[in-house]
């Protein structure tokens, strides 16, 4: 992992799903995050439950480990700069999302975190790395999800339709389709998620009815419960030949998981998922290979 990125690293911009071997990721370490001021109902439920809401040291220890976990697998890890400031940055999904050989930078919708998106385009423009973005809307990568020439996008308090209309606008060979969400739900990986080509995860209490029997239609779904989407069941983050990521709390989870012939590896997540995010969220992929 390295803040100084040498002008001579050789990074791809490749994504064409959710779930191919995952070869290089950008993330920040959560070396100043804090909830001082809740910005979504998970921090709401801590900051009522405990007051601190979280610890800060062993949320960056359980990073860390993590981190050595994705190493330990072959992933190249790309760490950006963590500023005092930015207390989100840990959840580097919502700055940027890949599809196909372009990298969208967002546009987040909450004022305290749209100076994350900077750091971003900084170390691209460090790079001469080429991006995209969207002229009006808010949409976070945390909405997106990626299916070779089928884009999911979650209408969320996050992402807005004028935003997801640019994106088809941009996307001409692409089928873009909006999922309208419960109105609690902060972005779409919490409530669905791609683990294989014919695989995903869903919560179909929080998703738009016509849009949930549309992705049950699309894939054999692993549904997951109430108390495992709170504790971001569905976040898991997919690492290639059908291994992932997962809270070990989520016990019953887990354990479908590997009856469907899944790898699962547990790494400890809890104090970071107090935010209200998880694997996939503390990721941003630019490069999957098939």
């Amino acid at each position: 992992m390295n803040d100084a990125i040498p002008s001579n690293r050789s990074i791809q911009i490749s994504c064409d799903n959710e779930y191919d071997t995952l070869k290089q990721v950008i993330v920040v370490p959560p070396a100043f995050m804090r909830i001082e001021e809740a910005i979504n109902e998970t921090q709401e439920h801590y900051l009522e439950e405990d007051g601190e809401a979280m610890d800060a040291s062993i949320a960056q220890q359980q990073h860390r480990e993590w981190i050595q976990t994705l190493t330990s697998r072959g992933i190249e890890v790309i760490s950006l700069e963590a500023k005092q400031a930015l207390p989100e940055q840990v959840f580097t999904r919502d700055i940027g999302f890949t599809i196909g050989n372009k990298l969208f930078i967002s546009n987040l919708k909450e004022e305290t975190r749209q100076s994350e998106e900077q750091v971003l385009i900084n170390w691209l423009k460090q790079l001469q790395i080429p991006y995209h973005r969207l002229s009006n809307g808010t949409i976070e990568g945390g909405d997106v999800i990626v299916d070779g020439k089928t884009i999911w996008v979650g209408l969320s308090s996050r992402t807005s339709k004028e935003a997801v209309v640019l994106l088809a606008q941009q996307l001409p060979d692409y089928d873009i389709y909006p999922i309208p969400l419960r109105d609690d739900i902060l972005h779409l990986d919490c409530v669905f998620n791609l683990i294989s080509a014919n695989t995903a995860l869903i919560h179909p209490p929080a998703i738009d009815p016509t849009a949930c029997q549309r992705l049950q239609e699309t894939y054999t779904c692993i549904e997951v419960t109430d108390d495992e989407q709170f504790h971001m069941g569905p976040n898991v983050l997919s690492i290639g030949n059908q291994t992932v990521i997962s809270l070990p709390e989520n016990e019953r989870l887990n354990t479908a998981l590997r009856a469907h012939q899944y790898e699962v590896i547990e790494a400890p997540f809890s104090e970071i998922i107090k935010s209200g995010g998880s694997y996939r969220c503390c990721t941003l992929p630019l490069w999957r290979e098939k």
